[in-house]
């Protein structure tokens, strides 16, 4: 059972924590059924260790109270499976036969405890209640543990201490573990695909695939067919089927990006597909159904797109169960610094170039700048800082604006270590420009591929920098 399903099933017993009591009596079930109902528990019963060992999961919230002598596997052998499937699993033996030995043996391999028949109600009642409050705490602790263990390894993909970021982890590591819809809200460049990777990979969707559109570069004439698929015949040119986006997200996570771009005509099929868990392909002959969880994103308010008619009001709805907000980087203080110097210590052993040295005329640009690019704008000009440092001083404020160094010094060094140097910049800043598209770098560079990739390699430059 995943995480999210044994949460699930504790919230159902909240109130009334179950008990599976295991007697092949029917008098003895009978009456411990009625005595836990009594005490506000809710009562599972079985005849067997087998019957009750199927009802158990490592997340049941509950305690087991059975009978040492069953048909086929005896109390004790319950009890050891019962550690087997978790070790924290209370299990509160009953036994007709006084016998001192086994209770010791049965308190030896984990029991909360050992009761003999006859036995006063009430005195199993407050032994039940024990083992269901320890249980209680035990997954309570669990939980946080894991909550800490994915809080600590946000930190790597989501850096920054200020307070906004730290509400940031903490709300994707609570979210993740739900199926609700999420709709994540930031400006350009602060990270909202990060994000939606984030949310799949804490999920208990982990395994499936992540398929991201961004809603905004798919032509107007392509939206449909990318989203939802063809069938062979469809429509000219269409020579094979083909799943859409939708499709390809079942058992995972579909993210739309940029979804106040979603065409208004095509936004109804859409909130369709999302509502009923299904697509029809174009040229389809009935529906294919397909289980996926949606996570959306958005870089300007959702709520005016629906007041400018852009974006319906239902789909908003059924998208933003959950909204998300990521800080500008104007917003967090330190972590500018912070994430500067992550960026210069990369980019620097990427390239192979001492870490350069800020000046603080470059911290305090650091401080005052407006970032309107955000992450995205702070991570390209540590690399540009990094590439350029080489050829001479230059300070982040003339990177900044584009402009060459105001103080005129010209690079000296050997003419192949320099032109290098320029080439190595040329190339790395188009690939930051269009997020390490290849196509749109040969395009603007106006290079064959193979030229492209033999200077990647000789000059030391990654896809994703």
């Amino acid at each position: 059972m995943s995480e999210t399903q044994g949460s699930e099933t504790q919230r159902a017993w909240e109130g009334a924590p179950p008990v599976l009591v295991v007697d092949d009596d029917p008098a003895m079930r009978a009456g411990l059924r009625q005595w836990m109902r009594l005490a506000g528990f809710t009562p599972i019963e079985a005849v067997d260790a087998e019957t009750g060992l199927d009802r158990i999961t490592a997340e049941f919230p509950g305690c087991i109270v059975s009978d040492v002598l069953l048909p086929g596997a005896s109390g004790l052998d319950l009890l050891r499976r019962a550690k087997e499937i978790d070790p924290d699993l209370p299990v509160v033996l009953l036994t007709g036969h006084g016998d001192v030995a086994m209770a010791v043996e049965a308190m030896r391999q984990g029991a909360a405890d050992f009761i003999e028949k006859p036995f006063d109600p009430d005195v199993v009642a407050a032994v039940v209640r024990r083992a269901v409050d320890h249980r209680r705490l035990v997954l309570e602790n669990r939980a946080l543990t894991r909550r800490l263990e994915d809080l600590q390894g946000l930190e790597a993909r989501l850096i920054g201490e200020s307070p906004e970021m730290r509400r940031l982890r903490e709300e994707i590591a609570h979210y993740a573990a739900t199926e609700a819809s999420v709709l994540i809200i930031g400006e350009t460049g602060t990270g909202k695909e990060v994000v939606a990777r984030a949310l799949h990979e804490l999920s208990p969707r982990a395994q499936g695939p992540f398929v991201a559109v961004n809603c905004a570069a798919l032509p107007d004439t392509m939206v449909e067919a990318e989203l939802f698929g063809h069938e062979a015949g469809a429509f000219t040119g269409a020579d094979r089927e083909r799943p859409g986006r939708i499709e390809q997200a079942d058992g995972g996570v579909l993210f739309l990006d940029e979804i106040v771009s979603m065409p208004l005509a095509l936004q109804p099929k859409l909130l369709r597909a999302l509502q009923e868990r299904e697509v029809d392909r174009l040229g389809g002959r009935g529906p294919v159904p397909v289980d996926l969880r949606v996570v959306s994103a958005a870089n300007t308010d959702p709520h005016a797109a629906v007041a400018d008619n852009r974006l319906r009001a239902d789909l908003l709805y059924r998208l933003n169960a959950v909204e998300i907000r990521i800080p500008p980087l104007r917003e967090r203080g330190g972590d500018v610094h912070l994430l500067f110097d992550r960026f210069l210590n990369r980019f620097a052993a990427d390239y192979g170039s001492a870490r350069p040295v800020l000046s603080d005329e470059d911290l305090a640009f650091l401080a005052s700048h407006t970032w309107p690019g955000n992450v995205r704008e702070l991570r390209n000009l540590a690399e540009r800082f990094v590439l350029a440092t080489p050829m001479g001083p230059v300070s982040l404020s003339t990177l900044a604006s584009g402009a060459r160094d105001r103080t005129g010094a010209v690079a000296r060094g050997r003419l192949k270590d320099l032109m290098e140097a320029h080439e190595r910049r040329i190339i790395a800043d188009a690939l930051s420009r269009h997020d390490g598209s290849i196509a749109a770098v040969l395009e603007e560079l106006d290079l064959p591929r193979r030229t492209l990739n033999e200077k990647m390699s000789r000059l030391g430059i990654s896809r994703q920098g």
